[in-house]
């Protein structure tokens, strides 16, 4: 049985480490609050940017344009995988490592071959310790996702696709759906693919382009897949810091009740070791009176 020493030292160490716990909610909160307000402030941009480039792509022959156009056959397949860096956020990185794993031994299934380029740490140590061989791999774009590093990641990507190394190029990432829920994704990059559904009726515009339509677009679908990374980018960061408050928020609500039944068991050994004093009194003096 636990001395009461030792008891004792127990219930400061969960204190120390609910002290930690909660420090480390806060700091969650707090980044969270500013990774979901650049995504609010981004989404309404990138969504504009979607229905112009569906609208001016949908006049086009996809073989005047590289990025629209699939290749005759597909032999190669290229997967960005986005994880955190950092853990201690639940099943955030499990959750992104499993759907990625899956995607790619489905690949590998149906004969086709398969590389993966990593952005997070923990993506990245999970794959190399299965010696998964990886094409490339990028630490800490989340702590502050912006254009430039989606832009590298972009275009590494497109040259591939173009120089006819990989015949399709997939994205794994994050989907912030509330507080508790994020979803694993995994959505085509290239070939560039109309996103709005299959039967769906689009508003008729007519643009007058200045340069050329095939100009506008050269320039335009770049760009759009360095935006479509960058979305990713704000969905996985806000998707960890929501992930990682919640497993603080539970781990202070699990060291509470454990500072709570160590104090109870404390306090009835305590009274135990009273009564067994006041027992060893009584006894002698009953033996003396003998």
């Amino acid at each position: 049985m636990a001395t009461l020493r030792d008891i004792r030292r127990k219930i400061s160490a969960v204190k120390k480490t609910q002290q930690i716990t909660r420090a480390m909610n806060m700091v969650a909160a707090a980044k969270l609050r500013t990774t979901q307000q650049l995504l609010t402030q981004f989404m309404p941009f990138a969504a504009k940017l979607r229905e112009i480039m569906d609208r001016v792509a949908a006049g086009v022959e996809p073989e005047g344009f590289p990025l629209l156009m699939a290749h005759a056959e597909v032999r190669k397949v290229e997967l960005i995988s986005i994880t955190a860096d950092r853990g201690l956020c639940g099943a955030f990185n499990t959750n992104l490592i499993a759907a990625a794993e899956r995607f790619l031994n489905e690949k590998r299934q149906r004969g086709l071959e398969v590389s993966l380029t990593t952005i997070g740490r923990k993506g990245r140590d999970y794959f190399r310790r299965r010696k998964v061989a990886l094409r490339d791999q990028h630490i800490g774009l989340l702590n502050r996702p912006n254009l430039q590093d989606a832009r590298t990641v972009g275009q590494k990507a497109i040259d591939l696709f173009m120089g006819y190394e990989v015949d399709e190029v997939y994205l794994c990432h994050a989907r912030f759906i509330n507080m508790v829920t994020q979803r694993p994704v995994i959505k085509r990059l290239l070939p560039i693919a109309s996103e709005t559904p299959a039967g769906a009726e689009k508003e008729q515009i007519e643009y007058l382009f200045e340069p050329s339509r095939r100009e506008v677009l050269n320039d335009l679908l770049p760009r759009y897949i360095h935006l479509q990374l960058l979305e990713a980018f704000f969905q996985t960061a806000v998707s960890e810091h929501a992930a990682r408050m919640t497993a603080m928020d539970n781990a202070v609500s699990n060291c509470k009740e454990m500072v709570r039944s160590l104090t109870l068991i404390y306090n009835k050994a305590r009274q135990a070791s009273i009564t067994k004093e006041l027992m060893d009194i009584v006894g002698g003096v009953e033996a003396l009176k003998k």
